[in-house]
Formats: C-alpha cells, structure tokens, sequence
C-alpha cells in the first residue's frame, strides 16, 4: 500500500506524525486533497478542517485556524498558526 508520512506542527507541539492514504486541507481558494505521488507544492491554509484518511480509511479530523503546507516526496509538512 502506497502511504505518505504527515506531520502537523503548532507553535508549541506536534499535533501528529503518521502514515496516511490521503489528506484533505482548506486551501485558501478552496479545499483540496493530496494523494499518494502528488506534485511538489506549497499552499496557505485558511480556517477550517483538515481531513486525514488513514491507512484503515478511517478519518482523523482536525480543525485549524490557518498556516502552510508543503508536499514533497510523499512527505506532507503543515505549519499552524
């Protein structure tokens, strides 16, 4: 199965670090998902929800008020204000 590593940081903890199928962010324009091989990009994030699926396709939901993203190599970087 093809998994990518996340990892969701605040400015005073680790909210998670884990393998995932897929990840749903508010994009500043509008939500989108990133799968498994997804092109390398950099985003700001707007308040809403953050959707993880994970590898059981079980969702985790985390509700943020902003920050940035970074996607690179399967490895999924989010930056919360």
């Amino acid at each position: 199965m093809n998994l990518m590593e996340v990892e969701i940081l605040s400015p005073d903890k680790i909210i998670t670090k884990q393998k995932i199928k897929s990840i749903k962010l508010p994009g500043k324009l509008s939500s989108f998902t990133v799968l498994y091989n997804h092109a390398p990009i950099i985003s700001i994030l707007e308040k809403g929800t953050i959707v993880l699926t994970l590898n059981d396709n079980t969702k985790k939901v985390i509700e943020v008020n902003g920050g940035i993203v970074e996607v690179k190599k399967n490895k999924i970087s989010v930056l919360l204000t």
